[in-house]
């Protein structure tokens, strides 16, 4: 019988799609002290969603990816999520009763072998953990990188985006499995 054990924590990781430089900076400042400071950060990646968000945050669209130094269980991603998702009214513009945000900040938790992110919005690939908070395997690293799957938005998949998911994965120490010995 397996013993059930408690997985190792894994690195947070937040992609900001922004429309405002402005919302950008402060988001991430708001961020860093709600989870401590930012370990990494990538160089803007045109956002490939465009369409999906272009009536409610513009067309010039633009994602960063941004690891934190402490690490997170790995059964906290809902809490991620809701904390993420109480901050983007704080950069809204508000018409009536509805924000239209300038930053959409997503959360996700990546580990050795795969980057799992938080959604509110259902779709086959993705399980449902609670709270209104589904994940999503975006990534996994297999064969020595990162792969993506059929689902993995292309933005995840940028070299800039690759070499940022690296780098955070080298913060982990990582024990390959041994290699089994020959037959004799």
């Amino acid at each position: 019988m397996a013993r059930i054990l408690k997985p190792p924590p894994g690195r947070l990781v937040v992609s900001i799609i922004y429309s405002s430089m402005d919302a950008l900076a402060d988001s991430v400042k708001t961020l860093e002290k709600r989870f401590g400071r930012v370990q990494y950060e990538t160089l803007e990646i045109p956002c490939a969603q465009r369409d999906e968000y272009k009536e409610e945050m513009g067309e010039e669209l633009l994602r960063r990816f941004y690891s934190f130094e402490s690490p997170v269980a790995r059964d906290t991603l809902p809490a991620l999520k809701a904390a993420c998702y109480k901050i983007e009214p704080k950069f809204s513009d508000t018409v009536e009763d509805y924000h239209f945000r300038t930053v959409n900040i997503d959360p996700g938790i990546l580990t050795p072998s795969t980057l799992v992110m938080a959604s509110h919005k259902e779709y086959n690939h993705r399980v449902y953990i609670r709270d209104g908070v589904y994940a999503e395997i975006a990534l996994i690293h297999a064969h020595g990188k990162f792969c993506r799957l059929p689902w993995t938005n292309p933005d995840f998949c940028a070299d800039e985006a690759i070499d940022f998911f690296e780098r955070v994965r080298s913060t982990f120490e990582i024990i390959e499995p041994a290699e089994p010995a020959p037959k004799q």
